[in-house]
């Protein structure tokens, strides 16, 4: 697909069907996350995917989205803060770099068809016990893995110009 297209097409995938994402066809959507830049190319991001069957009642306290559980997999991104670049000011790229990886991945996924949701208004701690992760990682970024049983309905964006400045802040491309 088009790059162009691809960005358009991708959406907040609420619906799952149950069916398995194909091995060949996950690793290449692992790889876009691997592949994507981070600061100082310090990668400080990890990955765990997690099958859900068997397992929803566990996931459902991690989100409490019936949806979320419908996905064959969800994946739980983690960053690790001691391998993390730091500006001189003390801000930590951590979730920068976690956030990169997860737009490849969600990406990726896109184009082989898979669906995703971006979710970030989860219980760490819960995902901390269902993903078994360790106290000195952190669960950044959440998304379920799965075929689409929806479709796009209208996505709704600002205008690039309410986004975007040119030279200064506020500044618009006439001025520039």
């Amino acid at each position: 697909m088009e790059f162009q297209e691809l960005i358009r097409a991708r959406y907040s995938v609420r619906a799952y069907k149950p069916d398995l994402v194909k091995d060949d066809v996950l690793d290449r959507i692992l790889n876009a996350a691997r592949l994507a830049p981070s600061a100082a190319n310090r990668q400080p991001i990890r990955l765990v995917v997690a099958t859900t069957k068997g397992k929803e009642e566990e996931f459902r306290k991690v989100y409490a989205r019936e949806w979320f559980v419908e996905a064959p997999i969800v994946i739980c991104a983690c960053g690790i803060q001691q391998e993390a670049w730091v500006r001189r000011d003390g801000k930590s790229y951590l979730d920068v770099d976690v956030a990169i990886a997860m737009d490849h991945l969600i990406l990726a996924a896109a184009n082989e068809g898979v669906g995703t949701c971006w979710i970030a208004a989860f219980d760490a701690e819960a995902a901390r016990s269902a993903f078994d992760i360790p106290p000195e990682i952190e669960p950044i970024l959440l998304t379920p893995l799965g075929y689409p049983l929806d479709e796009l309905s209208k996505k709704e964006r600002k205008p690039l110009a309410n986004l975007v400045f040119y030279e200064k802040w506020g500044g618009t491309k006439q001025e520039k």
